[in-house]
């Protein structure tokens, strides 16, 4: 995932994007996000305490943009190996081009005070949602036919979709998904 360097710095390199560019890089449906992300993957929540590790950032922007390590990124040897911040805004996006799904954190480092104050995190408390239900299915040949429908396993159906209509007189429901409505 990518991440914003503290602060939401914009990194030197980086020009800020078109208004054309901008608009492909809109923040996702949450649930959308993660139903692409997968199971695995989970975001700190605003309010929090992290830690950022600045040489592994320029690591990933280094290999993400093809440049050698040594001869493209600026060394900063009075950088701490890591830094703890608090995060302000988490944003989640998926690249135009490839479908990808990435979250864009800002996050504020804290100075010696503050690291010193008791913390409580925010997410004391709180009631955790419920995980939103989703399938993922490979589509074959057979679900690409003109007949207008695709298989879905019976547990996966019960789970996900809504039941069906048998009062009506053709015993199916049915569902229409659009990516706009998603975003």
């Amino acid at each position: 995932m990518r991440l914003s360097s503290p602060a939401g710095a914009v990194l030197p390199a980086q020009a800020p994007p078109s208004p054309e560019v901008a608009e492909e890089h809109k923040c996702l449906n949450s649930e959308l996000w993660h139903a692409c992300a997968g199971p695995l993957v989970s975001l700190p929540a605003v309010g929090s305490r992290v830690v950022y590790f600045p040489q592994g950032h320029s690591e990933q922007v280094a290999a993400s943009t093809n440049k050698e390590i040594e001869s493209q990124i600026p060394n900063y040897p009075n950088l701490p190996p890591q830094l703890i911040c608090q995060l302000h805004n988490v944003t989640m996006h998926a690249d135009a081009e490839t479908d990808e799904v990435y979250a864009q954190m800002t996050l504020q480092p804290l100075n010696p005070q503050e690291l010193k104050d008791p913390y409580l995190p925010a997410e004391l408390g709180t009631a955790n949602k419920q995980p939103t239900n989703y399938f993922c299915k490979t589509l074959t040949a057979s679900d690409t036919s003109t007949h207008g429908g695709f298989s879905v396993p019976r547990r996966a159906a019960e789970k996900v979709f809504p039941p069906l209509g048998f009062h009506y007189a053709a015993s199916s429901t049915g569902v229409v998904c659009k990516r706009s409505s998603w975003q």
